[in-house]
């Protein structure tokens, strides 16, 4: 071999190691990016989940920190002398009598009596201040529930008025200005004696969980909001659960695969995306103005939801029924079981979890809805709680825009609180969703 070919031989071997060795060299460099665009992808995913996280967090934790203060009440304790003379003169314990007596007298005289220099009329008033409007009514009830306490004097537990309700949380403090809060001075320092004398305690707010709505934040409680939201939700439950199930069960096992099956499943889907305060506008033109249902009542407010739940429970019921294997179909059918049959015996009993869960979810979604509750007038002031689905109630959702819509400063801790209660059933909605799926879930 002569020397010219192997010198050309060597320049080609080097040639294809070069080339090689810049091949080499871009594969590098391209895993070098690709490892780095990953690890930034990867940064970017858990930064935002981070972020979210601290929004959670930050939520929670203001909305706790603003609404523990909710749960617990400050009353003073009074010795009220319950005299014959002021509530049943004649003696006849008769209903009205005992109802109609005035019980404002006798707390305002016990309270007064624990500060005999007060002889002012308008100190006086300022005094009395001390007390909620609703301790004459406590005392009232007792009474009534009893007539023999007539004529003893009895210790009562009573609540005392918001303002000093914040004082005692701290939420009004002495150091601000006295024209900047609606606590005086002298007020404060009856309320201070008042605590020296061991007279005010603070403890577990009851009311809050027993008592409806009311004009004085320490009166308010839930329990009319969440009968409200129980009735409305059998109502909704009643109605979107069989309906959605059944069509569900149509759409996918029984009807045609033509043009007009594709129209009713492109609409259900797009019923999914409308705004809910378009069903509350349906539900206020159809069920109230034209059929004449009883306006602010869970069993309107219920249809609404209703309505707006179906095609959540539509979608949910098809895909858990599309999940089920055809070849349980074709062996039922392969045994002689009708195309009935084959429904309620095999396929929808093993959709029956993915179906739960998906009308667990649309009930959990329409609990937390306040629009087309508004439009049917389920914004209105209750101060009973509702017996049954026809009586005027409101719901969770609207009993928290109603609160924090009020001036009183102390609704802001009831706002929150009713807040943490409602996620609380959020919470516990989804959870048994997830529950049910896990347990029942099968996989094929």
């Amino acid at each position: 071999m002569t020397d010219a070919v192997m010198t050309e031989m060597q320049s080609s071997n080097q040639t294809r190691r070069e080339r090689a060795a810049n091949a080499s060299e871009a594969v590098r460099r391209g895993l070098k990016k690709r490892y780095a665009a990953e690890a930034r992808f990867r940064a970017y995913g858990i930064g935002a989940v981070g972020i979210a996280l601290a929004c959670i967090v930050v939520l929670f934790t203001t909305i706790i920190s603003s609404g523990l203060p909710a749960f617990t009440e400050t009353t003073i304790t009074l010795n009220v002398e319950l005299k014959q003379e002021d509530i049943d003169p004649e003696g006849t314990r008769d209903a009205s009598t005992l109802i109609n007596a005035n019980y404002r007298k006798l707390v305002f005289d016990t309270l007064r009596a624990e500060f005999p220099d007060v002889t002012k009329r308008r100190d006086k008033r300022a005094l009395t201040a001390i007390l909620s409007s609703g301790a004459a009514y406590q005392v009232q009830q007792a009474v009534v529930e009893d007539p023999s306490l007539i004529g003893q004097t009895v210790t009562f537990e009573l609540p005392v008025s918001a303002d000093f309700d914040l004082y005692e949380k701290g939420v009004i403090n002495k150091k601000t200005a006295e024209a900047d809060r609606r606590v005086s001075d002298q007020q404060m320092a009856w309320f201070d004696t008042l605590e020296e004398r061991g007279l005010i305690e603070t403890g577990f707010n009851t009311t809050f969980f027993t008592h409806a709505d009311s004009r004085e934040p320490e009166l308010a409680g839930i329990l009319g909001a969440t009968m409200g939201s129980l009735f409305t939700m059998l109502v909704t439950l009643a109605l979107s659960f069989p309906i959605g199930v059944c069509a569900a069960v149509y759409l996918e096992e029984f009807a045609p695969k033509n043009r007009l099956t594709q129209i009713i499943e492109v609409n259900i889907n797009n019923l999914a995306a409308v705004p809910s305060i378009v069903f509350g506008l349906l539900g206020l033109a159809v069920f109230i103005n034209f059929f004449g249902l009883p306006r602010s009542a869970p069993l309107v407010g219920g249809m609404v939801l209703a309505l707006m739940t179906l095609p959540t429970i539509i979608i949910a019921s098809r895909a858990a029924l599309k999940a089920v294997p055809p070849s349980i179909r074709e062996a039922a059918l392969g045994l002689g079981a009708s195309r009935m049959q084959v429904v309620t015996h095999h396929v929808l009993p093993l959709a029956m979890p993915g179906i739960l869960t998906g009308t667990i979810i649309g009930m959990a979604q329409a609990l937390g809805e306040t629009a087309p509750l508004l439009m049917i007038g389920m914004v209105a002031f209750i101060v009973d709680i509702p017996g049954g689905i026809t009586d005027p109630a409101t719901v969770l959702p609207v009993q928290v825009y109603l609160w924090a819509d009020s001036p009183e400063r102390a609704f802001v801790a009831r706002t929150s609180a009713a807040i943490m209660i409602l996620l609380t059933f959020l919470i516990f909605m989804n959870a048994l969703a997830v529950v049910l799926r896990k347990k029942f879930e099968r996989r094929w």
